[in-house]
């Protein structure tokens, strides 16, 4: 089985040259390694790279940031030591321009709005309590998003983050009343049936560190997924 996963590893590929390969995640899977000891994408990634270019040594990819084990769409990987750390820099200076879709129930909510709230994660729940006040040990979240498409009980909204706090999207959308489908965890009436969350990592926009040309990524949506699906039409 995990040589099947490793011969789909190619499919979900969306840009690779010598510096850096981003991949469209599908739902479930792991970004790198954690407790449960499932195998991850860093580690499917590594062995498709050394497999499909017959290298005899270790294969050296770093991880640039992370989403959410529920969630799916681009996440960057960095294939030399330079390129980990001029991108890991971009990141922590807000220099990635990064854009999510997410579906939530039909409401009355702003067509768009920019949310301000402070985070505060809970190690222990794996979850993040919104205050909309400076509070002790809380961090400054900041997105925007704007509804760009109407069906028949849901919509889906576009968003930028300007931070990128710990679940931020999923808890600053739970706080005005637009829990994305699926997320039990922040307040969804029900589970999606794959575990999954409606939460799709859309777009990349960045100065690629080694060529200095400006590369923007679009991940297509999960296309076995009937509401995705309605969304991209």
């Amino acid at each position: 089985m995990e040589r099947q996963n490793e011969s789909n590893i190619e499919d979900q590929i969306i840009f690779e040259d010598n510096h850096i390969l981003v991949i469209n995640k599908k739902v479930g899977q792991l970004v790198q390694g954690d407790k449960t000891g499932d195998k991850s994408l860093l580690e499917l990634i590594k062995n498709h790279i050394k497999n499909r270019d017959q290298k005899p040594g270790n294969v050296f990819l770093g991880l640039v940031h992370r989403i959410d084990r529920p969630t799916s769409g681009l996440v960057i990987y960095a294939k030399t030591s330079k390129a980990l750390t001029r991108l890991t820099k971009m990141v922590k200076d807000r220099e990635i321009k990064k854009t999510y879709w997410a579906v939530v129930p039909k409401s009355d909510i702003p067509q768009s709005a920019r949310l301000i709230n402070y985070l505060q994660k809970n190690e222990k729940t794996n979850k993040s309590t919104v205050f909309t006040k400076a509070t002790d040990n809380a961090k400054e979240a900041i997105l925007n998003y704007e509804v760009i498409t109407q069906l028949d009980n849901f919509m889906l909204l576009e968003i930028d983050l300007e931070t990128g706090r710990h679940h931020q999207i999923r808890a600053q959308l739970s706080k005005i009343g637009a829990s994305i489908k699926g997320d039990l965890k922040y307040g969804a009436p029900r589970s999606n049936p794959d575990g999954g969350i409606h939460l799709h990592a859309r777009k990349l926009e960045f100065i690629h560190p080694v060529t200095k040309e400006n590369v923007v990524i679009t991940a297509p949506v999960p296309k076995e997924d009937p509401v995705w699906q309605a969304c991209e039409k």
